[in-house]
């Protein structure tokens, strides 16, 4: 019985997609484009066509397509482009696991701690509601289109997921080339607290739910010790041998440069929990912040 991925050529497709493979489980990635290989299936949301051969009798479906949140200016049309890649290709992927006759047992769908909003330094588990702004209203859609598959019986989970650390792409990869300058500092006050998790603890808590029969809706994929903006920066500088620049960088800046992505993705402050995975056994790889970025990096 195959796993279906989507989004499988991305940072945690990719990773999640061999670390299947290496307990010998088969795949199957939903591509864009003509399928090119035995373990390849077409799909192309925009069009509203899914290969349903591909997905009829499969074990399990993970959804992770999307457009990146960050690395870019949020002009109005970029915009539209973060919602439709995310509502309509959930909707459309929902749509067709609904028509099966032999649907999957789980779907695991991205989304994002944004869910939450600004929670300042308050301790968040799964049980807090929806927050404010752009990013939240997005992740509340998101997750909406994909709880429709829970319609059908289909057990549905909604990763929740935190700042991923890898040294091989992501927020953290986009950064290191700064910090390795040694010009890396704190933005705004730096106050702001910075819920993280590592690549392989993405990819081991993945595992876990799917495997978990009894985890359903949002699952916060975190590690269970957030920390400051500040105490980030300083800590990502000693993991490269890298002073910090004592200065922060204004909040005004980083909005001139980098828009609302800046307020609502920089700036914000996620301290969240994961109150699920620990519930359910889920043992961390990486607890510690030095510590996994030792080992990304």
């Amino acid at each position: 019985m195959a796993i279906i991925v989507t989004g499988a050529s991305g940072l945690l497709g990719t990773a999640l997609v061999e670390a299947l493979r290496a307990e010998g489980r088969e795949v199957v990635r939903l591509v864009r484009r003509p399928p090119q290989r035995d373990d390849e299936a077409f799909w192309d949301p925009a069009e509203h066509v899914v290969d349903l051969a591909a997905l009829e009798g499969a074990e399990a479906v993970v959804h992770l397509a999307g457009a990146p949140i960050g690395g870019r200016r949020w002009t109005p049309a970029y915009k539209r482009e973060l919602v439709t890649s995310r509502t309509q290709g959930t909707r459309v992927l929902v749509d067709a696991l609904r028509e099966l006759s032999e649907p999957p047992e789980v779907l695991l769908s991205a989304s994002g701690m944004d869910f939450y909003g600004d929670t300042g330094d308050r301790v968040i588990d799964e049980e807090q509601g929806k927050g404010r702004g752009f990013l939240s209203d997005l992740c509340e859609r998101w997750e909406a289109e994909a709880r429709r598959a829970g319609e059908s019986g289909i057990r549905t989970v909604l990763a929740r997921t935190s700042l991923v650390l890898s040294g091989h792409g992501g927020a953290l990869g986009r950064i290191l080339p700064i910090f390795r300058m040694g010009l890396g500092a704190p933005l705004g006050t730096g106050r702001q607290y910075w819920s993280w998790i590592s690549l392989d603890d993405w990819v081991g808590a993945a595992l876990h739910v799917l495997r978990t029969k009894d985890v359903e809706g949002p699952v916060n994929f975190t590690a269970p010790s957030p920390v400051t903006n500040a105490e980030f920066t300083r800590t990502l500088g000693k993991a490269l041998r890298r002073g910090t620049m004592p200065i922060p960088v204004p909040a005004f800046a980083l909005a001139a440069g980098l828009g609302e992505f800046a307020r609502e993705g920089l700036l914000v402050s996620h301290r969240l929990e994961p109150a699920k995975l620990t519930a359910g056994g889920y043992r961390f790889a990486h607890t510690r912040l030095d510590e996994a970025l030792r080992a990304v990096l």
